[in-house]
């Protein structure tokens, strides 16, 4: 099974991916940890990658589309995977060579990603308030195309994020079925 989790950033996508990837037995992936990772390396790529999400910006489609698909390739997600993160443009879906079975979107506000983001425990450099705010605009800003891409062919699902974590997970659970 295949699978896309889409939503805003604090919208529970990682939550619910480790929950799912434990159920279903496939892994999950985030393109966030790749480029956090990425952007640790002490290389030209890994600088700009750094400096491209700390300044809230995305990683330009291409670029995105090469990355995933590399990582893709890798044996463990041969039998299926849950993709979080990804993608992010028309573009990006359009020209994503894999079938998808399923794409889950976690709806949530603005205001309630916002709280959950200054919740976490955990600091991430590109977690300033400012990087933030810039991510919702651009996540606003290009969803409404993607989530009609996949509604179109009939692959999406919602799901009210702003419910409980359990509540959640059960309704995709159901709806999966």
């Amino acid at each position: 099974m295949k699978i896309i989790l889409f939503g805003i950033q604090g919208s529970g996508k990682s939550t619910q991916g480790n929950l799912l990837s434990e159920k279903l037995k496939i892994p999950y992936l985030s393109t966030g940890h790749i480029f956090r990772e990425m952007a640790k390396e002490k290389s030209p790529e890994g600088r700009y990658i750094k400096e491209t999400i700390n300044a809230g910006i995305l990683i330009p489609n291409e670029k995105t589309l090469n990355i995933v698909n590399e990582y893709l390739t890798k044996s463990e997600y041969k039998s299926g995977y849950i993709l979080d993160g990804f993608p992010r443009t028309v573009h990006q879906a359009q020209n994503f060579e894999e079938n998808i079975d399923y794409v889950i979107y976690l709806k949530v506000s603005d205001k309630e990603a916002l709280w959950r983001i200054s919740g976490r425990d955990e600091e991430r450099d590109d977690e300033t308030l400012k990087a933030i705010r810039k991510r919702i605009a651009l996540f606003h800003q290009h969803s409404k195309p993607v989530l009609d891409f996949y509604q179109n062919k009939s692959l999406l699902i919602e799901i009210n994020g702003e419910q409980t974590i359990e509540e959640i997970y059960k309704e995709i659970l159901e709806k999966l079925k």
